[in-house]
Formats: structure tokens, sequence, C-alpha cells
């Protein structure tokens, strides 16, 4: 029979660490502390698999589970040394979802389950505080009513807000006990109202109530929402964890906070977080109070004036610096932490591996490598190779001047510019229309995760670094600065007011998440260096990858760009990029309205300089490194003109009729140009223009070699699908490299390979291969033809296939392994059983996705090109993926 509850606390566990899948991580990690001797409340986790089962059977739980559930309360009730439902000392319960991935605020939470009129008054008798009691009851009544009942907090913050304005009071601390039983019962009317019915006072059908809608919870939008952002499976499901209440609101002598092992968002190596006198851990995050600093250190950092725990309770810090160390030694990574001292005595509630921003976890991996906390091979998994893009972009030029409008808590590092509105679902929809968007709220909620996902930056007037906002914002790696108190947000008006400015919607603002500062307007940007951490982690990162990494770059910028970042050559240089300069475009548009070869190759003659200098300014930026130049690719109709005013220059510069012109570009029309007339169709129909362009690539490389350049050029023939095309144009390569190496007295070594993204070629690749020395997959053309979609097109409707699950992620983002990846695979394999040394790489958008590169590793590969900032992502993700290959290898 299945096990379907797993008990934890007082010293001993069912389960530990390595049972998240089962236990989901907050369970798995609970049971862990308890082995450890640390103090956690009791508790018990219902498994993932109740969940899976409960989805499966029309929301119903399995028969053996109910006795199950009150055998684990019964433990929990002999622990504590008081009991559920009891009118002396009444337990009470916390219910929390679980998933295995940290998903946070995203599904639902009950607290200070088991109170009903009659346990309220027990809990007031037993503790001597009434005033505490009527709040865990007022505070449980508008939880439960909201996640299980589905009453809006809204209904009750109004009886709430209309209570402190009659008495005058500003903080929820200053309510008295009378006044919580004024609260308490408009907030029972309020429910009765709502639901025809009374709030429910049976703790056994609260209990049930509470672990319903939590896994109930692990289907509402914002979970889904931020599963499809993450790449989490809906199948996972979440665990639910029944835990004992302990208290941080009993008194001046209690506290609950969130603390970090390691700063998150730089990853400096000092204990760091956030803490509130008499409260619940709910206020901490939800930045209904300003919390206050855990250390001395961080207090002086942040300029605060509020006490920091060290010392207002400075034994309890202590104990907490101990469990930090153990915990980080423990798990040998930064921890994420939350706990409550409930008069005098510490209890951790939770612990599980910190979110943190990129610049966080690069710092935070080479420290721990440097500490001997881990191997370099474990620093190297530890980065994410998406999150890099956080270190690679632009950050805010220090030496343009700036307004500052206001400074609030740097939340999440990075700088962004963009047009001010004020909730999720104007973000969504301005970003839909081509604006960028900054989304200013008083504070955020998991309700916005939408917007919050499409916004450039997040700005928050409420909150602390441990708020909603702050966590989504790190996890998503959009800059965000919350807290900015000064702010003056009106919804209704639509309108920021702070520093004597009146900021409107579509106004310009500019943040900057690594200093909290926000400014008026749109402030310049500078590029970063990449040195440091970054530098240590990436000589790490080429010690271990056995695949090599190009750049896609046709523009010296481009190319210098890509070596700077480390790319160990150009993958793919396309050609036809060159053209649209407008010294060159008029001569390309001669050469293409030509009725002959003659005059075809007088407009060739004056494009050659053009291509040839381009060509040799790039091997000179790569010295030493390959270059793969890419033929002529797209139909000719693509450079010519549309106005008549552009068809009379270029018929005066062809020496040609303008009638006749229009007539020649009339005819260049084609129903399907993405299937018609291009590639190497061009250079079987007109090879006056492979040869022009293979006279500029060697002209180029020879001239270069003169000035002690080491050039290794590769000539990519595209669009092949028939070996017979690939020998025509590889004969005119070849013929025209002799030439040029016979006038210029110098021979370069070359190669001459072709573009695989015609499934036919990947089908016949063996046959190919008798000539190609190399091949290059160009899996954006592939992906089209294999699918039969157009990239240009398909997005108005692949949204609709990934959301209603008919793919999981859009094939032009991440490579269709299935599919596509099998012609990969067939084309790897029937090339190399032609020429073992052939040598493979991939050149489209795909070869900058990390999902794609492991692909590419499994399948062996011997490189991926990428843009030019891509190339550190692709670098981390190559080497994660040796390492995972490894893996498999020695498993």
């Amino acid at each position: 029979m299945p096990k379907w509850v797993y008990g934890f606390g007082d010293g001993s566990a069912d389960g530990n660490a390595s049972m998240k899948n089962l236990l989901g991580g907050k369970g798995a990690n609970l049971a862990e502390m308890s082995r450890l001797g640390i103090p956690v409340p009791p508790g018990f986790t219902i498994t993932t698999e109740v969940c899976t089962f409960y989805y499966q059977n029309k929301q119903t739980y399995p028969a053996d589970l109910k006795p199950e559930v009150e055998a684990a309360l019964a433990r929990i009730e002999k622990t504590m040394g008081c009991k559920f439902n009891s009118r002396e000392m009444p337990l009470l319960l916390s219910i929390r979802s679980g998933a295995r991935a940290s998903m946070p605020g995203m599904m639902d939470t009950v607290l200070n389950l088991g109170l009903n009129r009659e346990t309220v008054a027990a809990l007031a008798k037993a503790t001597g505080d009434e005033r505490f009691a009527l709040d865990s009851y007022r505070r449980f009544i508008q939880m439960y009513c909201n996640v299980v009942l589905g009453i809006g907090h809204h209904h009750f913050e109004s009886i709430l807000e209309e209570r402190k304005e009659a008495k005058g009071y500003r903080h929820d601390t200053d309510l008295t006990a009378e006044d919580w039983k004024v609260v308490v019962k408009g907030y029972e009317k309020k429910v009765e109202e709502t639901q025809g019915k009374p709030f429910p006072q049976d703790p056994y059908e609260q209990l049930w109530g509470a672990i319903g809608a939590v896994f109930g919870s692990w289907m509402n939008e914002r979970a889904i929402t931020y599963r499809k952002l993450n790449s989490l499976p809906d199948s996972w499901g979440t665990a639910v964890n029944v835990q004992a209440m302990v208290f941080g609101n009993m008194g001046e002598n209690c506290a609950t906070g969130v603390c970090f092992t390691r700063n998150p968002a730089t990853g400096e190596n000092a204990y760091y977080g956030e803490y509130l006198v008499n409260a619940q851990g709910e206020d901490v995050v939800a930045g209904i109070r300003t919390p206050q600093p855990l250390s001395l250190a961080e207090k002086k950092h942040a300029g605060s004036d509020l006490p920091a725990l060290e010392e207002v309770m400075p034994a309890l810090y202590k104990e907490l610096c101990v469990i930090r160390a153990q915990l980080e030694k423990h798990y040998k990574d930064m921890q994420d932490m939350e706990f409550t001292i409930q008069q005098g005595k510490l209890w951790m509630l939770q612990t599980r591996t910190g979110k943190r921003t990129s610049k966080a976890a690069l710092r935070i991996a080479v420290e721990m490598k440097e500490e001997g906390l881990i191997d370099g091979k474990e620093a190297v998994r530890r980065v994410d190779p998406a999150g890099l893009d956080q270190l690679l972009h632009p950050t805010l030029d220090p030496n343009v001047p700036k307004k500052l409008l206001s400074k609030g808590l740097a939340a999440s590092p990075g700088a962004a510019s963009g047009k001010v509105v004020f909730s999720a679902a104007d973000a969504e929809a301005w970003v839909g229309r081509g604006e960028k968007v900054m989304l200013c709220r008083i504070e955020t909620s998991p309700d916005d995760i939408g917007g919050m996902h499409v916004s450039e930056g997040i700005l928050t007037a409420r909150g602390g670094m441990t708020s909603h906002a702050a966590v989504v914002a790190r996890g998503m790696g959009t800059p965000c600065v919350s807290g900015a108190g000064d702010l003056k947000i009106d919804y209704a008006a639509k309108t920021i007011k702070v520093s004597g400015h009146t900021i409107h919607e579509g106004d310009v603002l500019t943040l900057d998440g690594s200093t909290g500062e926000v400014f008026l307007g749109a402030v310049p940007t500078t590029h970063p260096e990449l040195s440091g951490d970054f530098a240590k982690l990436m000589e790490w990162v080429d010690v271990i990858r056995t695949m090599k990494v190009r750049a896609n770059a046709e523009t010296p910028l481009d190319a210098t760009t890509a070596r700077k970042f480390g790319a160990e050559g150009i993958g793919l240089c396309r050609t036809e990029h060159m053209f649209f300069d407008p010294q060159r475009i008029i001569h390309v548009r001669e050469m293409i309205v030509a009725d002959t070869e003659e005059q075809r190759r007088v407009a060739l003659a004056k494009l050659l300089p053009y291509q040839r200098d381009d060509f040799a300014e790039i091997f000179r930026i790569m010295d030493r490194l390959p270059v793969t130049i890419r033929l002529l690719d797209p139909p000719l109709h693509e450079f010519l003109p549309t106005t008549d005013a552009d068809f009379r220059e270029v018929a005066k510069a062809a020496g040609m009729d303008f009638n006749a012109v229009k007539s020649r570009a009339a005819s260049l029309h084609e129903t399907n140009p993405m299937l018609g007339h291009r590639g190497c169709r061009l250079g079987i129909t007109y090879p006056e223009i492979s040869e022009m362009q293979a006279r500029a690539i060697f002209e180029a490389a020879c001239d270069v070699t003169h000035e002690g350049i080491e050039v290794l050029p590769e000539v990519m023939i595209p669009l092949v699908g028939l070996k017979a095309e690939f020998d025509v144009l590889k004969e005119v390569i070849d013929r025209t490299a002799k030439a040029v190496f016979a006038e210029k007295g110098v021979e370069v070594k070359y190669m001459v390979g072709t573009m695989i993204e015609v499934p036919r070629a990947a089908l016949v690749a063996d046959k190919i291969a008798q000539g190609a020395e190399f091949f290059s997959f160009g899996t954006n053309d592939l992906t089209q033809m294999g699918y039969g979609l157009s990239r240009d097109d398909a997005g108005s409707f692949l949204k609709v296939y990934v959301e209603k699950g008919l793919i999981d992620i859009d094939p032009f983002v991440s490579l269709d392994q299935e599919g596509v990846g099998d012609l990969v695979r067939i084309a790897v394999k029937k090339g190399r059983s032609t020429r073992s040394d052939l040598k493979m790489g991939i050149c489209g958008e795909h070869g900058g996705d990390p999902a794609s590169i492991h692909f590419c590793q499994r399948v062996g590969l011997n490189y991926v090109s990428c843009s030019p900032y891509r190339v550190p992502i692709a670098r981390l993700a190559a080497a994660q993926a040796a390492l995972g290959v490894e893996g498999e290898t020695n498993a």
C-alpha cells in the first residue's frame, strides 16, 4: 500500500532531503532539518502523489488518506502537548503548499487553522492575551475565506480600515482586544452575507477545506502562468505541509523573519534578512509594515534607524547564525530561511535553495568553490546560462546627468527604462502593441505575475527585499526597486506624485535595480566589463566543455563583440547583410535587373571591392580563428526597390529603360519565395554571383595573409538539397580559389561545406558528404520546412498551441528535439558514415538556447554558433552539457 503521509519534528522524520519529488521541496527540507536536530515545529506532509490522485479522480482523495492524517495529527498533539479543537490549550495549524521547485507566492497558504468562537476563547485564556487570540482569529478568517471560500481580501480590509479610521489608529498593532472583537464580528457578518451561511466552526471541516484549497491552487491561474514562465510541468503536483503553528505575534518577545545565508542580490557572503517584532510571517513579505534589518552591519549599510535583531535579541541572533552556518555547510548552497521566535524560543519554519540574481549566482558559485564547499564542476552547474543575460547587457551610464526622483530598495539589479503603467493588465496590453513599460504598483501580488513578466522594470512603493515584487523580479531577472516609500501612487488618477513632480501614465521612468534609484525620463546605458568572478567561471567552463562556441557575425562590430565574449570563430557570416548599405544596394539592384550575364558581371565587379574589404576586416579581427561565410541566400526580390523613384535610379545605373526594369522586377515575384529561387539555386542559375563572392573571399584572405594574419575561411553553400547542386558550386569555388591564388602568389587553406536546412539534405547527407568538408545546421529553415511553418507568420497561433499544451515551447525558440532533431541525428550519422572527420555545427538561433545546446552535445556536433551577446551563455551551456553527458556515462 502506498504511504500518503510523512511526519517530521522532534528530532526525527519519515523523509529526507532526497525525497523532493514525493514530499515537495518544503516538506523534504523540513524533514531534513528535523533530522539535523534543528528546532522545527512538528508536522506532516501529504505527498505529491495525493495531488496526482486528486486530479485524476475528480478531486477526491485516496480512501486510506484520512486515517493517516488523523494518526499524524495525533503525533503533533503529543509533541506539542496540546489538542486540536481543545477548549483548554488548542493546537493550531498552518497549511502550506510545497512543490518540487520553489514557486514563491504562487499557491495558497492558511495560517492559524483550528480557531473558532470557542477555541479563540480557550487560546485567550491559555495565553493570558485576549488581544493576541482575537488578532489570530481575524487573520484566520480573512485568509481562510480568501483561499478556501473565495471571498476577496478587500471585503475584510475595508472593515479593518474603517475601525482604524474611526479610532485614529495608524497600525494594526494599535488595535486593542475590544477593537478586534468589533472587527471579528464584522468579518463573520460579511462571511454570512456573502456565503449565505456562517463561517465554518468545525476545525476538522476547516482542515480538509484548507487541504483541498492547497491542492486546488496547483491549477490556479497564477501558478499555471509561473510554471509556463519557468518551464515547470503541470504533472509534478504539489505536496501539502501541515504544521503546528508557532506565533511571532504573542508580544514584544516574539518575532518573525526571512533570512538568506548570503545576500541574494549581490552574492556577498554576509548574513542577510529582515524581521518584524510581534508579527506573523505574512506581515514581512506582504509589505504592510516596514521590516527591520537582521544584523548591525546590514542596518548600517541600509542607513536604517530601525533596531536590528542582533541588538534586540542578541542570543537568538547568535543561535540563528549557528543554524545559518550549519544549513549552508550541509546543503552546500545559499539558503533562504523563514523563522519565528515565540516567547524567546527560536523555530525554523523553512529552508530552501535561495533564489538569487545572476550576479549573485555567479559570485556565490565562484566564492563557494574558492572556499572549498564545492568543486569547479559544481560551480559551473550552479549558474543558469539564460540568467547570464543580466550580466551581459547595458547598465546606466554613470557620466550622464540624471534627475533623481526617489530611492527605494535595490531589490533586483539591472537598469531599465519604460513608460509608466499601473496594472498588470495594462502592462500586458501596452507591450502587446509594442511599448516598453515600467510596472508601478503600491505593492505587487501573485496575480500580477503576467504583467511583471513583460515589463522592463518593476517599481513599488511598499515592500522589503523579501516582498513578492523583489523575490519574483529576481527570479525573472527583471530590474526592480521596491519600498520607495515617498511615491504617492494613485491608481484611479493613474499618477505618481514624488519630489514635487506628478508622473502620469505613459511618462518614462528609469530605475536602477542595483542602487534602488528611480530617475525621471530615459537614461543612456553603457556596456559591462566582463572580468572578476565572470572571468574565473569562464576559465572553468572552457576547461570542461568539449564543444566549440562560435558567433553569427557579419560586421566588424559584431565580430569584435563576439571575440570579446570568447567566441572561437564565426559560424555564420551572412553575406547578404553586407549588400544593404546605400552605396552598395544600387549595384545589387543593377545586377538583379540585368538581362545578360555580361551586364550582371559589370554590376558584380562594382560589388567585389566592397565584399573583399568586408571579409578582410573580419579576417583581421578573427585572426587564427575560422570564419564560415555563407554565399548569397535570400531571394533576389528582397533587394528590389518599392518606389518609382528608386526604380528610375536603378534604370539609370543599369542603362536600361524604366519600364523594362519594372517588368524585370515583376518577373522576380514568387508565390512562396521561402521555397523558391534562393540559396544555391541562385548560384546554379547565375554562377557569376557565386564566383564574385568566392573571389572576394579569397582575395581578402590572400591580402591579410600577406599582412601576417592567419586566415581560416570556410565557404558555405546554402539550401543544398541535391548532391549535384553542391558539386556544381564547389567546382566554381575551387576554380576561383585556384585562379586567385595564382594571381596573388599565395595559397590559403580553406574548406567548402554546406548548410543543412532542407529536410532532403539531412536524408541524403551521406552523399552530400562525399564533397562537403563540413555541415552547418540551419535549424531556423530546417524547422520551417520540417513543420511547414513560416517563422514570420506562425507566432499568431503557435502561442495558442503552447497554451493548449499541444507543444511545450515555440520550436523557433528551442529546437524540436523529437522531430527536427531527428533530421539532425540522421544527417550526423549519415554524414560521418561517409566522412568520419566531418566537422558539424549549428548556426540557427537555437545555437544560443541552452536546451538546444545540450541536444547538440548529445548528437556529437563540434560547435554551436549564436549571436555575439549569447556567446557566454552558449559557453556555459556547453560546459553543463558536457557535465550532463559525463553524468549519464558515469550513471
